[in-house]
């Protein structure tokens, strides 16, 4: 390993990010003009190498500090004349920061202290300034014509002793001038340095805050506490092709990073619920940083023109406002992965972040040699940023197959679907399938994508939902456990196991984990809101769960189980007004509702969670059967009674809703059921004097009983019996 001593230059562009987002290509245009027509040629003029340029910055090598400097000051004085013509929001103003200190060379690379001291002291530079260590100082104190300012020492980031920085003043002029017109006494002299040594530690006192673990102003309108690992929200990216067809590239883009990113145990990501939230807004990267509560915010732009891609990227550092790290790609889109990499791996460097070697495999994986499948995969995750009706889901199932069609071992397009699928399993939207068939590809898929992907995140999240209802509870803490672990930082993930934790009698935990999700994910959906209610709910926190239930059920009006949780959760706390709202609003939705009804649903659940639901719904006046049906003893068909209707017969009649049916029986216990909307065969018993049925896809394939009384509701005069189910009231006689 060679090591040599060296002068760095490194200059990076102020605000280059804001500028392109309003003129991307004035601004690079600029820039490459002042590259080529300054920079450059001041750099060969001093006898510098350009070793890369990065974005918006450049990295150059001087055998002399003296010529770094002087290359500098010319750079900046040049360009004061250049902007001087040009409007003050449309200028490119540099910072610079030089340094003299050890390096490590690779092939035409360096890198090592002695470029980090640059990068730092670049931070510290004012725009159109020059800021320089002070090993550089020491040097060319007596032999550049420019004056010095001292910000004293100073603890940087990655540096363990604090460095001696120096502001240059590029007109020293000015100074001399003063100091011959002040003439001072030696007391006028120390007031002077007193006022001198306030303004300068100021500065001073402004960067070493954060470094010795004192809230620096900035912090105080923070949201929340800043985590103690780097915390980084991934801004999207804006499409700037001017093509809207390109949306989903730029947010499948900024979905990924923050998905590779979210792997990473040593960070804290904030989820893409989030940060698309913030995706409408014009606010400062302070004010993002604070409302998310974040110490790093990450932005760029992408351009795409045929097979050409642009891409900029700049990782800010949002207590301060500079640029720690900044990247433009110019590239075929072929290369892509090889960017989001990059990219990826930058952020970890800069943020000084130790991998596992786990966690370095996991994000070096590259989701799908074919790019039209990962295209058609960024179209169905734009659509799943906007889930909520049938057709929706449908073009999001159609691009997951078509990518799976064209990359069969594309384990997150498999991934996908499992999503999708246990989303309509447990929303019912039999539109798409049934039931059951929803609940066996969810199963299918989910399984598929674990083949390919031992570690996929969302696959173990959709396997231990679908354990759990199913009443493996061990096998879904585990599944869900994997989740979390192979993506520490997904809220989806930490939401599903705090579920999971709660109805497994594990209180502390779920509640513990589902703040730490609603953390990662501070502007959450409202179905994640919902979920977030539901765990507070289950862990017997009312006043935690309302809150969250109620905006779910804002944003969500057609969800039944807002409603079925805020009846219960407002009759815990004695509110009678609210639980009788929400109760008429549960029953306008699903007039059907009932306390057996609810019984079945959740008979997975412990006992002790089941009971204290049905005593919450039970106390704000539900009824134990549809309708709120009370039978009469008398009326009661018995067993053998029951069995003479179900030995060989059909039932002809209407549902309560007035919904017509037939409903055939054999003598060896198969049943079939017709309706307008509605074909499907199960098995039938009698257990005592109840008739019980299981139907494939229902109820959790599981057998539920009701009963049948000889019908007494004059309008339903026609029909000789009432059936009695936790879903229906069905009015019937049977066939001649």
């Amino acid at each position: 390993m060679e090591r040599r001593l060296a002068a760095i230059l490194i200059a990076d562009v102020a605000g280059y990010s804001r500028l392109s987002q309003i003129d991307e290509e004035a601004t690079r245009h600029y820039f490459q003009a002042d590259l080529n027509e300054v920079i450059l040629p001041k750099i060969a003029e001093h006898h510098g190498r350009l070793v890369k340029t990065m974005g918006d910055g450049l990295l150059v090598e001087f055998h002399s500090v003296v010529n770094a400097l002087q290359c500098a000051t010319e750079i900046q004085r040049e360009k004061a004349l250049r902007n001087a013509s040009v409007d003050v929001a449309s200028r490119l103003e540099f910072r610079i920061g030089v340094n003299l200190g050890d390096v490590i060379v690779e092939g035409e690379d360096i890198h090592g202290d002695g470029v980090n001291i640059a990068d730092r002291m670049q931070t510290l530079a004012e725009p159109g300034g020059i800021a320089i260590s002070g090993t550089t100082y020491d040097q060319v104190k007596s032999k550049v014509n420019v004056g010095y300012a001292s910000l004293g020492k100073q603890k940087v980031r990655s540096i363990a002793e604090p460095i001696r920085v120096y502001r240059v003043v590029c007109d020293p002029s000015v100074v001399r001038s003063q100091s011959r017109r002040l003439r001072l006494s030696p007391r006028g002299l120390a007031a002077i340095a007193v006022v001198l040594l306030i303004v300068s530690g100021a500065a001073v006192y402004r960067w070493q805050l954060w470094d010795f673990d004192k809230a620096p102003k900035v912090v105080e309108r923070f949201a929340y506490p800043l985590p103690e690992k780097p915390s980084v929200a991934v801004l999207p990216f804006i499409n700037v092709s001017g093509d809207s067809e390109q949306d989903h590239l730029a947010e499948g883009l900024t979905d990924d990073l923050i998905t590779e990113l979210s792997k990473v145990s040593g960070l804290f990501v904030i989820a893409r619920h989030s940060v698309f939230a913030m995706k409408s807004g014009a606010a400062k990267i302070q004010d993002v940083a604070a409302e998310l509560g974040v110490h790093y915010v990450l932005e760029g732009t992408l351009q795409r023109a045929g097979s050409r891609l642009r891409i900029n990227v700049k990782l800010i550092d949002a207590l301060t406002g500079l640029s720690m790290w900044a990247e433009r790609y110019d590239r075929q889109f072929a290369d892509l992965f090889a960017v989001q990499d990059d990219v990826t791996g930058k952020i970890i460097s800069a943020l000084e972040v130790q991998l596992s070697e786990g966690e370095r495999s996991q994000i070096e994986r590259i989701p799908s040699d074919n790019l039209e499948a990962y295209d058609y995969y960024m179209r169905a995750e734009h659509e799943g940023l906007i889930y909520g009706d049938v057709d929706t889901y449908r073009r999001t199932l159609s691009y997951y197959q078509k990518a799976i069609g064209l990359d069969p071992n594309f384990a997150d397009a498999h991934a996908g679907i499992a999503r999708v699928a246990v989303d309509v399993w447990r929303n019912d939207y039999n539109f798409l399938w049934s039931a059951a068939v929803a609940r066996k590809i969810a199963y299918d898929a989910a399984g598929q994508a674990l083949k390919l992907d031992p570690d996929n995140a969302r696959a173990h999240t959709v396997l231990a939902l679908l354990q759990f209802v199913d009443g493996r509870q061990a096998e879904a803490r585990e599944s869900a456990d994997r989740a979390v672990e192979a993506q520490p930082n997904s809220a989806e993930a930490a939401g599903n196991l705090a579920l999971i934790l709660a109805h497994t009698g594990n209180h502390d935990e779920a509640v513990a984990e589902i703040e730490r999700a609603l953390r990662l994910d501070p502007s959450p959906s409202a179905s994640f809101r919902l979920l977030a209610g539901i765990v507070f709910y289950t862990a017997r926190d009312n006043s935690r769960a309302i809150p969250l239930i109620e905006a779910a059920s804002n944003a969500l009006p057609n969800a039944e189980a807002g409603q079925e949780y805020l009846t219960a959760a407002y009759s815990f706390e004695g509110d009678r007004v609210r639980t009788g709202q929400a109760k008429a609003r549960l029953l306008a939705q699903f007039p059907e509702s009932n306390l057996t009804y609810y019984s079945y649903l959740y008979d997975y659940w412990r006992t002790d969670d089941l009971t204290h639901h049905l005593a919450g719904l039970r106390s704000a006046g539900l009824p134990e059967w549809p309708f709120g049906f009370v039978g009469e003893q008398a009326d009661q068909v018995d067993g053998d009674g029951l069995r003479a209707l179900i030995s060989d017969k059909t039932w002809l009649g209407k549902h309560k809703n007035g919904t017509a049916f037939v409903q055939f029986f054999d003598k060896a216990g198969n049943t079939a059921y017709r309706s307008a909307n509605t074909n499907i065969t199960g098995t039938v018993e009698v257990q005592g004097n109840r008739l019980c049925e299981r139907f494939s896809g229902y109820f959790l394939d599981r057998m539920v009983c009701g009963s049948i009384y000889r019908n007494r509701d004059a309008g339903h005069a026609g029909s000789q019996y009432v059936h009695v189910t936790p879903q229906a009231l069905k009015f019937f006689s049977p066939a001649p």
